[in-house]
């Protein structure tokens, strides 16, 4: 969308509603001291409120109103979340245990509580999710997709997946011995294992095969074989434990225990061995290879003995091992959407693409010398973001490119962009964020590729990270020179941008251009700059400048005119944002969070909160945009940036919000994109003051804010 900076489906969707937790009985009010806004019962776990993100993802795969596919999908995102559950938060936690750091959070809860309550609801919903998807599987044989059991095979199908296992899926496989002669064998971090018992030499022998990442999960079964219909497939870990007898010829087979490992994966890198930022970097990923272990999920029926050896050579503790009799990692579920069967998925769209990637340089920077910008992924395409900096490196008058890179993606045009702009002389400065969880090879690998073309590349700070989406574009023109900048809400990435909603704005207002200038000489040099003149920056001022944002609210209602904040974010953890939301709705401020993912704040408190309200939104597309909007006696202020309310974002990464200064694009914004997110009755969750979120009440019509952007762009010209 633009505008001129010198001018002024319910119907078709039929099933349940989506479950929620069980509510409790009735429980007496609660009454708080109103200043006491400390008292840990007004905040909600961190952990807890991430679990119950979780489970609102997983009511999407209980949902009849996806498409049976789409619910997979959101079945296998729901795996993909508790493993980094445990590499990261159950692991940091059973870390500050260990270390004797009882590390009591605003809630109260101690870091034992904490430990046991996340592992209790976590397993809770390994289960879960294995329940879901047994529902899924007879909903999806009935369209013709077959998914079946070993139990369920015919002497045929098993003669020929022993054939496949010969030619195609035994040769990837390595049996390792582990005995007094064969060191225990490394196991990598997501794996999948089977555990082999064997008799060799009149002795009980162990041996361990893993089953390779790359083979697929699910192996298909030939159509002169099925005696179904449609597609028939089998599991890929059923076929091997079918055949481990082929990779022990003329020795007896006992037994085989499926069992998948989860490691520590929490990068921290040491201030003191940084010296080089990107070798500690990579010498502490070498180093979480060997992580300690934070999950070990073996079969139900896994022998004492075989446990045991586990257990010790893993040097697993308590609260480690989870027994079941289901599937092990769901997150390989998401290979199923790569099946063609449109009428199972949503519709597809094709986003508004601003500039062609072959646009005209100079058409693109004529355009926003006179004008802001504004995307909206995914409704809008990322090719924009990429036409502009095709721009910047193909133009003659560039003379400057400077950008910030968090997770960049596998397959970005981008760096190939940057290094063709320095291979032409062009200063191209690039701050790669080496510490980028779980994107930290691919960064380092792409840092590299840059400095071997000559663009300076410089990897941030060792505590704090760089997390800012920003792009300066500096270029001679006739009357001087001219800056140009994107800044946005997500990552310069191609692929997150088509499932994520992100906000990009391009701009070259003279004050935003020069505090971005000026964030970049903080970022590659030596800069004590703390005040900026338009953006909001951490972790120099940022919390300062919000804090002092909800106070004027407060003092507009206090004054009678009608206090008002709106903010859209990922999370709300913070203890001390939350304790300034709190005195803001104490003097009557009106404030509405649309908090996607954990939200650490009880609304509806009598007296604390009764003035603000939480919703969350889980859909089609991940919510990733952060807004917040101050209403400021009726000439409001609208941000938009990479800063969440977390303790993280404010005081421990680099992180800037931009004012959205054009009249017409801030009330596109406040009418038509926050306007949706308020009155979803569709995908919305509403929080209570006890934490626990329940769907949104239907009302009429019923609205989706993601169906009603999607066609409202669709619409416009």
């Amino acid at each position: 969308m633009t505008s001129n900076r010198n001018s002024a489906h319910k119907s078709a969707l039929h099933g349940e509603r989506p479950r929620t937790r069980r509510r409790q009985p009735e429980k007496a009010v609660r009454t708080y001291a109103p200043g006491d806004l400390k008292n840990p019962a007004l905040y909600i776990n961190r952990e807890m409120s991430w679990l119950s993100f979780n489970e609102r993802v997983l009511a999407q795969a209980r949902d009849a109103r996806h498409p049976l596919l789409e619910r997979v999908k959101f079945l296998a995102i729901v795996g993909s979340n508790l493993d980094e559950f445990f590499m990261i938060r159950v692991a940091t936690t059973v870390k500050k245990l260990k270390a004797g750091l009882d590390d009591v959070g605003a809630d109260g809860m101690s870091t034992d509580q904490q430990l046991t309550a996340m592992r209790e609801r976590a397993y809770q919903m390994l289960a879960d999710q294995a329940t879901v998807w047994e529902d899924l599987r007879r909903q999806l044989a009935a369209e013709g997709l077959h998914f079946l059991d070993a139990t369920a095979w015919t002497p045929a199908m098993r003669e020929h997946f022993a054939e496949r296992f010969r030619r195609d899926l035994g040769p990837t496989l390595t049996p390792l011995a582990f005995d007094p002669g064969h060191p225990f064998p490394f196991m990598s971090n997501r794996s999948r294992n089977f555990a082999v018992v064997v008799k060799h030499g009149g002795r009980t022998r162990f041996a361990r095969v893993k089953i390779p990442d790359a083979l697929p999960r699910f192996l298909p079964v030939p159509e002169h074989l099925a005696s179904q219909s449609g597609q028939t497939f089998v599991f890929l870990e059923d076929v091997v434990r079918d055949n481990l007898r082929q990779l022990f010829p003329g020795i007896e087979l006992k037994s085989a225990h499926l069992f998948r490992l989860i490691r520590d994966a929490d990068l921290e890198v040491e201030q003191a061995e940084a010296d080089d930022l990107l070798e500690s970097v990579d010498r502490t990923l070498k180093q979480l290879r060997h992580g300690a272990p934070s999950l070990l999920q073996v079969e139900t029926g896994m022998p004492a003995r075989v446990l045991q050896i586990l257990e010790e050579n893993f040097e697993a503790g308590e609260g480690v091992v989870h027994r079941t009799d289901d599937r092990l990692g769901f997150s390989d579920w998401m290979q199923l959407m790569a099946l063609h069967r449109p009428q199972l998925k949503d519709a597809p769209f094709s986003p508004r693409t601003r500039w062609a990637t072959d646009e005209d340089p100079e058409a693109i920077f004529d355009e926003l010398r006179y004008q802001d910008v504004l995307l909206h992924h995914p409704y809008d395409s990322f090719s924009a973001v990429s036409a502009f900096v095709r721009a910047a490196a193909k133009d003659p008058h560039v003379i400057a490119i400077k950008m910030t890179l968090y997770r960049i993606g596998q397959h970005s045009p981008l760096i190939d962009l940057l290094a063709e702009a320095a291979e032409a002389g062009k200063q191209v400065a690039v701050l790669v964020e080496l510490k980028a969880r779980f994107d930290e090879r691919n960064n380092i690998l792409w840092a590299r590729r840059l400095e071997e073309a000559g663009v300076h590349v410089v990897y941030g700070w060792v505590d704090v990270k760089t997390h800012a989406k920003l792009c300066l574009v500096v270029r001679q023109e006739p009357d001087g020179v001219q800056r140009y900048v994107h800044t946005g809400t997500g990552n310069y990435n191609p692929d997150t941008a088509k499932v994520y909603t992100d906000l990009g704005l391009f701009t070259a207002n003279p004050d935003i251009v020069a505090d971005v200038a000026e964030v970049f000489n903080y970022l590659t040099g030596y800069s004590g700059q703390k005040d900026y003149r338009q953006l909001l920056v951490a972790p120099v001022a940022l919390r300062g400048r919000l804090t002092g944002l909800i106070a004027r609210e407060a003092e507009h209602a206090a004054a009678g005119r009608g206090g008002r904040m709106i903010v859209v974010t990922n999370a709300v953890t913070d203890d001390q944002m939350i304790r300034a939301l709190y005195r803001a709705s104490q003097a009557g401020v009106e404030i509405d969070i649309v908090a996607r993912g954990i939200c650490c704040l009880r609304p509806g408190i009598a007296g604390i909160s009764d003035h603000i309200r939480v919703r969350s939104i889980v859909g089609r597309f991940l919510e990733h945009c952060r807004l917040y909007w101050f209403e400021n006696g009726g000439e409001p202020d609208l941000y938009i940036g990479s800063a969440d309310l977390m303790e993280r974002n404010l005081d421990r990464r680099v992180e800037t919000l931009c004012p959205v200064l054009d009249p017409a694009l801030k009330t596109h914004l406040r009418e038509v994109v926050i306007d949706a997110y308020l009155r979803d009755n569709e995908r919305a969750w509403v929080l209570d003051a006890e934490g626990v979120y329940a769907p949104a009440v239907a009302g009429s019509p019923v609205l989706g804010a993601q169906r009603t952007l999607l066609e409202h762009y669709l619409k416009r010209d």
